[in-house]
């Protein structure tokens, strides 16, 4: 009898380099993402500006392009104060809390093939730093960490508004994980991995994008709310919260939460590029005749092409969307991310189940297609039956009463609608007004009116 083997990825090309090797490609990893958010910042600043047709940085370096790496030296250099009333140990901690873990996730990301396909001074190694099978699961759990730094900021400065920040933060961002960690699945059943070096490989013959547009667009939602960015900035609104979790830092301090912020930036967009958009694989124009497109060092370009448009996606959110409340984040998150998610997975893995029977594709469309005009049909059933309740109101002529809260945030009253009377406790006897020089505002204490002085 054959005992039962569990399939695992054959990762046997990691791990073997020799310890300066290593330590190469942590530096690299580590510079990459520097020079990424220094320069990130300055295309952020000029994007913005001009969208909103201003000038921008130019000061620093040939067309501004030292404005960040100023900013930063300047951050370093003031004064750094710690609040009186803040639990100094996690108010300096938190900051590295925070920063760390944004670094630790592109490890795992793949800048060219798996194989041995560049020379690293007369070594023969892979374009990544290492993989595991569960790669993915280390993104996400890199991820998490990063929430404590901003939770433990907004509570140890002992200040309402940055505590407020940090909660608002760790509810966003765990919701939001959520989903994330949905559409993660729906790639690793397309893909049969979790490693980040196999799911780019099954990108092959098509993106990921294609295959799987709904969950393409969920990542790059909760992307968004992931890394605070606007429109779903809630945790550093500064028109209720001052400036949010890090209102209280300054200096160094401050600077390594903005730096947590842009490197996760680069983090999400990489992390997207490689599980949806073919990671280092060439485009397709490109590919299909050139064939050394997708070996030596061209695939570290087409990477970082990708990571580049991502990021401008960033910034042109921020410079278009307006912010939005923090109910309707919630919202977003809970009652719309999630289910949708949930729902594309479970119809993914029907897909792939169906397809590993062996099933023809056309009957799977049609399965698919059924289930989905039955939704539409229950939906329409249900959409009816709201609509008749509706008209059977209108038919008594009494208007519904206005609720100022019916949306969970308080609403002004719009023309010919009234606020509801706020109920009051009456009076235990009647009372006169006085006013100087007489009891009553009308007339005087003998009956005859007075001009109440």
């Amino acid at each position: 009898m054959t005992p039962n083997v569990l399939a695992a990825e054959d990762l046997s090309m990691f791990g073997t380099d020799p310890w300066w090797l290593v330590l190469v490609k942590a530096v690299f990893c580590f510079a990459f993402l520097m020079v990424t958010v220094l320069f990130s910042i300055v295309w952020e600043r000029k994007v913005v500006a001009w969208m909103q047709l201003r000038v921008g940085p130019n000061r620093h370096g040939p067309w501004g392009l030292l404005q960040s790496l100023a900013d930063g030296i300047k951050l370093m250099l003031k004064e750094d104060v710690i609040v009186r009333k803040a639990d100094k140990v996690v108010y300096v901690l938190a900051p590295i809390v925070a920063a760390i873990p944004a670094f630790m996730a592109i490890a795992v990301i793949p800048f060219g093939p798996a194989g041995n396909e560049v020379s690293i001074f007369g070594h023969r190694t892979a374009m990544q730093l290492t993989d595991l099978p569960i790669a993915m699961l280390y993104v996400l759990a890199v991820a998490s960490v990063g929430i404590y730094g901003i939770v433990l900021a907004g509570w140890s400065s002992g200040s309402t508004y940055p505590l407020l920040g940090g909660l608002r933060s760790c509810a966003q961002m765990i919701s939001y994980e959520i989903a994330m960690g949905a559409a993660f699945a729906s790639v690793f059943l397309y893909s049969g991995s979790m490693s980040t070096s196999k799911i780019v490989e099954a990108q092959a013959d098509r993106w990921f994008v294609i295959l799987l547009p709904v969950s393409f667009i969920i990542y790059i939602v909760t992307m968004v709310g992931e890394t605070n960015r606007a429109p779903f900035d809630m945790p550093e609104s500064e028109g209720d919260l001052v400036g949010g979790f890090n209102t209280e830092y300054s200096s160094i301090k401050f600077a390594m939460f903005m730096l947590a912020e842009y490197v996760n930036m680069v983090t999400v967009s990489a992390v997207s590029a490689t599980l949806f958009l073919g990671g280092w694989r060439a485009p397709y124009p490109i590919s299909a005749f050139w064939e050394g497109a997708n070996h030596g060092w061209w695939p570290m370009l087409w990477f970082v092409v990708k990571v580049q448009l991502l990021l401008f996606f960033f910034i042109w959110l921020r410079g278009t969307l307006p912010r939005v409340r923090y109910d309707q984040l919630m919202k977003l998150g809970w009652k719309v991310l999630i289910p949708v998610s949930v729902v594309w997975l479970m119809l993914v893995a029907t897909v792939r189940a169906l397809r590993n029977e062996n099933i023809a594709f056309g009957s799977i469309v049609l399965y698919v297609a059924g289930a989905v005009l039955a939704l539409l049909l229950l939906s329409f059933v249900a959409d009816a039956f709201r609509d008749r309740k509706a008209e059977s109101t209108d038919a008594t002529g009494t208007a519904p009463a206005f609720d100022p809260m019916a949306g969970g945030f308080p609403v002004p009253p719009k023309p010919g609608q009234s606020l509801p009377p706020v109920p009051r406790r009456g009076p235990r006897h009647e009372r006169d007004l006085v006013v100087s020089g007489a009891p009553d505002t009308a007339t005087a204490s003998d009956g005859k009116e007075t001009d109440g002085v």
